[in-house]
């Protein structure tokens, strides 16, 4: 790793922590289920800017959120492209846990930073806001632990399977896997360069050349499986995460590729990716350019998503609605500034109308309602959005999206409330609450958060808190062993 410090600009941060991915081991970590104790959720936003922006939103009650600045990194030398945070640090009596941020760029970098997993101990608060016109929750301790250069394009995708490991892809074609003990480089996953297929629009190679490079990739539960797409690919690779290898390629077919809007002088790849479950069943989704289609664990094409409202598709992601039924939705940012919620349960799926004289074969997905969109005031895309569970009420969870306009918005989402929409036929309509904006100045790209960790009764940041020289706990050490 080539490490290479730089100066964080303006106000350091204050992070705090509760990874939604990852429970912790010995100590107590989840929040007071006491409505009086609000809960702190640390938002990063990347930005073509090349700023990284971490906020922190407190909410106090359903229906409101305050904002205020915790750091602002700036982070590389062109635009941003994508964030991941880990998983906390195991916790440890008597010192505070931290949580792991790497941002890719189109510099080639992955710059890594450390931060707190705590809300701010409160020093020196009331004079930052004395001084500032923005609120500030502050701390010093966040800071950058240096860059890794794996890649020579354009890095694409950031993923923190475990708080060990940090996958990472770009546009060399290839998907690289790094020990975050001490950030060595364990291997590289090589995508194959595609064969050409002509000259589709928006195609961005030198003449005579063939556009590549992975655009995403989506590691399954079980940590032995993941799935990529890349540029000029009119297909998907599995890949086996045990040996490294590939396991088999699905090739998107034409009738497939026409239904979705991929047609003959379109691209025709996959953009995004990704896992899910619905009814305790695994499947993915795959998005295009402006739908999505979901597939069984069969790899047989299930439904499509956006149905006959097509609009350009940024990002998606499930939200378990119940984890004892297994019940979940699939959410999907979108260019007319709306987070759209859309079930794929096979007894919601509906026939697909016959457009221009040709029998639609895939069914659509029911949509279930919708975030954000003209009732909120949002009318540019959404760029990015997160999903972080609620500790204190377990039918809540809270989703910010970050558009292209500067501004950080924070959703509360009743899913028991989602689940009597679906239930009664679905709708169209708005859905959620909207609990406050915040604008960051910068144009926003990606995104990424956590719920923050209760700070520990006589805990303190301190330096000694960052120092990664070592393994930071027995856990990590196991979960190297188990990978």
């Amino acid at each position: 790793m080539a490490k290479r410090k730089r100066q964080a600009v303006g106000p350091g941060d204050t992070a705090a922590e509760a990874s939604v991915h990852k429970k912790t081991k010995g100590a107590e970590t989840s929040l007071s289920k006491d409505n009086s104790v609000p809960e702190m959720i640390q938002l990063v936003a990347g930005s073509y800017d090349r700023v990284l922006h971490g906020v922190i939103a407190t909410v106090k009650n359903q229906d409101k959120a305050e904002f205020a600045d915790t750091f602002l990194f700036n982070a590389h030398t062109t635009a941003i492209r994508c964030v991941a945070v880990s998983p906390p640090s195991a916790p440890v009596p008597g010192q505070a846990q931290k949580v792991l941020l790497a941002s890719g760029s189109t510099d080639e970098r992955i710059n890594l930073y450390s931060l707190s997993a705590h809300p701010p101990s409160g020093k020196d608060q009331e004079l930052l806001s004395a001084i500032a016109s923005r609120p500030i929750l502050e701390n010093s301790n966040n800071r950058e632990l240096g860059s890794l250069l794996h890649h020579t394009s354009n890095v694409t995708a950031l993923r923190f399977p475990t708080r060990s490991k940090l996958l990472s892809s770009a546009e060399d074609s290839t998907i690289a896997v790094t020990r975050t003990r001490d950030w060595s480089l364990l291997s590289t996953i090589k995508a194959p360069i595609p064969k050409p297929y002509g000259r589709p629009s928006g195609d961005t190679a030198a003449y005579g050349g063939t556009p590549s490079g992975v655009n995403d990739f989506a590691i399954h539960p079980s940590m032995k499986l993941m799935i990529s797409v890349s540029k000029g690919e009119r297909c998907m690779r599995l890949w086996n995460l045990v040996t490294g290898k590939k396991a088999g390629v699905l090739n998107f077919g034409r009738e497939l590729l026409q239904e979705v809007g991929e047609g003959r002088h379109a691209l025709g790849e996959g953009r995004r990716v990704i896992w899910g479950s619905v009814d305790d069943a695994a499947e993915f989704a795959v998005a295009f350019d402006k739908e999505i289609v979901v597939f069984g664990m069969d790899s047989v094409p299930k439904c499509r998503v956006m149905g006959s409202s097509r609009t350009k598709v940024h990002q998606m992601s499930y939200i378990v609605l119940d984890e004892e039924a297994g019940s979940s939705v699939l959410a999907v940012s979108t260019e007319d500034g709306r987070i759209a919620l859309f079930s794929t349960r096979t007894e919601d799926l509906s026939k697909a109308d016959a457009s221009k004289g040709k029998e639609a074969t895939l069914d659509v997905a029911k949509p279930v309602g919708h975030l954000g969109g003209k009732e909120d005031g949002v009318t540019g895309r959404i760029k990015d959005f997160v999903v972080v569970r609620s500790e204190r009420n377990p039918t809540t969870v809270y989703v910010a999206g970050g558009s292209s306009d500067g501004k950080l918005r924070l959703w509360s989402l009743d899913t028991a409330a989602v689940q009597a929409a679906r239930d009664k036929g679905g709708a169209q309509g708005p859905i959620g609450k909207l609990m406050g904006s915040y604008e960051t100045q910068n144009r926003i790209t990606c995104m990424a958060a956590y719920l923050m960790i209760p700070r520990p009764e006589g805990v303190e940041d301190s330096e000694y808190e960052f120092e990664s020289s070592g393994p930071e706990s027995d856990s990590e050490e196991e979960d190297d062993k188990d990978e």
